[in-house]
């Protein structure tokens, strides 16, 4: 029996490869998993064209997923230090990349990313329109949107973010919203300014069908945007972010109609108090759909700092229900990444995904954490070591300061509560003298 997405092979009760290798990873019984593909609570975004991939789910009762972003732009066109991130970003566990490229030799960047990478790879393909295209943004035709889209496509990308959801009715309450930051989504703002100067609807929302047929072709999954994403925690849970919300629940029925895997994008900067209401308001609003966000970022005053920032909310999106965090690097809003950058967002936003697996009881999360607290009781640094998220840190620590005894830390010595409540248990003598 043939199929045509992960979604469609679910519904028709086949099992396919990619559904084994997920089950195997997430060590979850392979009908389940393919109930809740069927049902559109989880997604295997994988192109048919990327044969490098090693295949990720993304939903209900799995592991949070980290999504790393690079790219070239006009300013840092450099494709080998690009190249360099995808490397590093893979040997830490990412399990996606989002390609946001927007200038210069893109798609050759693009087709070396997708045959690099055992990752899933993402791109917004409108990000690339302008330079591809060589035509101002007014002057660009829905034909050629959708050309560069079939190039994404063609090239092996498995999930494209598309801000179907900011359609004319959602841009009118923009322009209404007493907002500090108006549109902050670079893809929502280029739809938005297009339709603007063309007095014209959403090119993606008004020819969604046409869309959707493209990627029921290729099994790619729509990530469908937040073009009304909050940019400062004054905007988050405004009638612009739910209005489009709405909307981008109506596209995912649809979506579904013809086998379409999606996701839905969200927030963005949100005060605390309000992340784990609005995981909620967006999967009742779109049926469930695995829930992609960037961050949030609970507060606008930490430039430098906002992995940090980031990594907070993303716990508590996590925790409530998020699938798939975006992560966020020191550099947020300031400039390009460096690789050093990616690293320690990588790092923060990992810390945020496992937090949130522990506190929706994920298969072996709190297992994972179980075998360091015994191996630190041990005092046996190298497991320690070996079940660090980022085993590289810990072990320039311990060599920068080595202490007396092997059997404590520079800090404590022989007053370690560690090795003293060992040693009183063992029933042997303290000798804390030095």
């Amino acid at each position: 029996m043939s199929y045509t997405t992960q979604m469609d092979a679910a519904r028709k009760g086949i099992v396919t490869d990619h559904m084994k290798r997920v089950a195997e990873k997430e060590s979850v019984g392979v009908e389940s998993l393919m109930a809740d593909i069927a049902a559109g609570q989880t997604i295997i975004p994988a192109n048919v064209h990327h044969t490098s991939i090693d295949p990720e789910g993304v939903g209900r009762g799995l592991r949070t997923k980290v999504n790393v972003n690079l790219g070239i732009s006009k300013d840092c066109q450099d494709v080998e230090a690009e190249m360099d991130k995808v490397r590093s970003a893979l040997a830490m566990k990412a399990e996606g990349i989002m390609d946001l490229s927007c200038f210069g030799k893109t798609q050759e960047f693009r087709a070396r990313l997708v045959q690099e990478s055992t990752a899933m790879i993402g791109t917004v393909p409108i990000y690339d329109a302008v330079g591809f295209l060589e035509k101002d943004l007014k002057d660009i035709s829905v034909d050629e949107f959708f050309r560069v889209v079939e190039q994404h496509i063609a090239d092996g990308v498995d999930f494209l973010t598309i801000h179907a959801g900011l359609n004319r009715k959602t841009a009118e309450q923009v322009e209404k919203d007493e907002r500090l930051t108006r549109v902050v989504s670079r893809g929502g703002s280029l739809l938005f300014s297009w339709m603007k100067l063309n007095d014209a609807e959403n090119p993606f929302y008004e020819h969604y069908d046409r869309l959707l047929e493209l990627c029921e072709k290729h099994d790619v999954t729509l990530s469908l945007g937040d073009g009304c994403r909050p940019g400062s925690i004054h905007d988050a849970t405004d009638a612009a972010q739910i209005q489009e919300t709405i909307v981008l629940g109506e596209l995912t029925k649809r979506a579904w109609e013809r086998n379409v895997q999606v996701m839905i994008e969200g927030p963005g900067h949100m005060a605390l108090n309000e992340i784990e209401a609005n995981v909620l308001i967006a999967k009742k609003l779109c049926h469930g759909a695995p829930f992609y966000v960037l961050g949030p970022l609970v507060t606008d005053v930490a430039p430098g700092y906002d992995h940090i920032t980031a990594a907070i909310g993303g716990a508590i999106a996590a925790g409530a229900g998020a699938d798939f965090l975006c992560y966020v690097t020191p550099a947020e809003h300031l400039r390009l990444p460096s690789l050093d950058d990616m690293k320690e967002g990588i790092v923060a936003t990992r810390i945020a995904a496992h937090a949130g697996d522990i506190a929706k009881n994920v298969p072996n999360a709190r297992e994972w954490d179980n075998a360091m607290s015994k191996a630190r009781a041990d005092l046996d640094w190298p497991k320690q070591f070996e079940l660090a998220m980022d085993p590289v840190r810990p072990m320039e620590y311990r060599e920068s300061s080595k202490p007396e005894h092997e059997d404590t830390c520079s800090m404590c010595g022989k007053m370690c509560a560690v090795r003293n409540m060992n040693r009183v248990m063992a029933g042997e003598d303290l000798n804390l003298d030095d």
